[in-house]
């Protein structure tokens, strides 16, 4: 697959260099966010460019990308340009990059199947989904609208718990020919059954659930870790989060949260010496605060024992905006997909998957995944 080349004007520069095409599921926080730092990052330079992981993966910067298609199901976004419905309601995260131009792409709808928690249908709440009366595209609509854009990969910011929702979108990026990422947590990657069928037809994913940039879960495995390797006996443990933003008011349905804390437990539970039982570790949402819209703030506490058996404990809290945060890995998630799409390496991306996602299908030390990476984008690029 190729994308096509684009003559992008760069600081004065003409660079004529390729672009990346992407579609998005679901217009909220994140896609946002993505969407701001696409643009946000066109003005800036490698010296100058922060909160970016990589400036340049395999030639492409982190603005070498476009959304080709898009789909969501509120009816305030759809059949809008996709610069207008990143900033409708009900999403809230910081605007950094208001100035967005218009991209000619408007939101289709999409399927809803379990996409909405019935909580989340309200027209009357601030940060609720007014759902679209449209009708619903067939499978093979969706897959038409991603072949005829030249869609190369298909990025997943469905709601949490939307497990049909994932499984439809991901098998319409198999029939499509499109990678697919997958940022919620809903286990498509780390099932060996839909790796199997990606494999099969040599296409790309990265998944499962987005591990933020500097986020709840990364700093608990970073702390729980440096508890081994220091020789602190972890006894307890527990991570607390409390939002404003819809992520939050649809985990209020705690029946959408499986996948969800079995997600975050696992990334801490495997970065600990020894596995703490089930009464001893609690990692997972807390609950919604409105007045904190976007931003995150994380409990984190941690219970052990020092030299001589001398208990210590640590509490820490941090305080993030929270969709954000998450882009900046997901551009990099992107990024990869492309080399691998350009080398035809196809099923888990077990490298970018470990050191962007809390559930890869096989989990490595923060350390072990970012040298992998470094290596897997080096390879790719020798």
């Amino acid at each position: 697959m190729e994308s096509g080349l684009y003559n992008v004007v760069q600081n004065g520069e003409n660079t004529g260099v390729k672009i990346i095409k992407i579609a998005i599921v679901g217009l909220g926080n994140c896609a946002s966010a993505l969407i701001q730092g696409i643009e946000y990052y066109k003005s800036k330079q490698a010296k100058d460019a922060i909160g970016l992981m990589h400036w340049d993966i395999g030639g492409y910067r982190p603005y070498d990308m476009e959304v080709v298609a898009a789909f969501d199901i509120d009816k305030r976004k759809i059949g809008r340009d996709v610069a207008e419905a990143i900033f409708a309601p009900p999403n809230c995260t910081t605007v950094f990059c208001k100035d967005i131009p218009r991209t000619g792409v408007k939101v289709k709808m999409g399927r809803v199947l379990d996409g909405v928690a019935e909580h989340m249908n309200s027209p009357e709440e601030k940060y609720t989904f007014v759902v679209s009366d449209e009708p619903e595209p067939e499978k093979a609509e969706v897959v038409q609208i991603l072949k005829e854009s030249g869609a190369e990969i298909l990025v997943n910011y469905l709601p949490v718990g939307s497990e049909e929702a994932t499984s439809f979108y991901a098998e319409c990026a198999l029939d499509a020919g499109v990678a697919f990422i997958n940022c919620v947590p809903v286990f498509i990657v780390s099932n060996p059954l839909w790796a199997e069928k990606f494999s099969r037809k040599n296409i790309p994913i990265i998944g499962d659930d987005i591990k933020s940039q500097f986020g709840a879960t990364i700093s608990h495995r970073t702390l729980v870790d440096l508890c081994k390797k220091r020789g602190v006996k972890i006894e307890r443990t527990y991570q607390i989060n409390t939002g404003g933003n819809t992520d939050f008011l649809n985990m209020l349905d705690r029946r959408r949260l499986n996948s969800k804390k079995e997600s975050k437990t696992e990334a801490v539970q495997s970065a600990i010496a020894k596995r703490l039982d089930p009464e001893n570790i609690h990692v997972g949402p807390s609950d919604y605060v409105p007045w904190q819209q976007d931003n995150k703030v994380c409990f984190i506490r941690i219970e052990g024992k020092l030299f001589g058996d001398v208990p210590m404990n640590l509490e820490l809290r941090l305080s993030v905006e929270d969709s954000p945060n998450s882009a900046g890995v997901v551009i990099d998630g992107i990024r990869c997909c492309k080399l691998a799409l350009e080398r035809n390496i196809g099923g888990v991306l077990t490298a970018p998957s470990a050191y962007f996602m809390k559930h890869p299908p096989q989990q490595f030390t923060d350390e072990e995944a970012y040298l992998m990476t470094e290596k897997f984008i080096g390879d790719l690029l020798g």
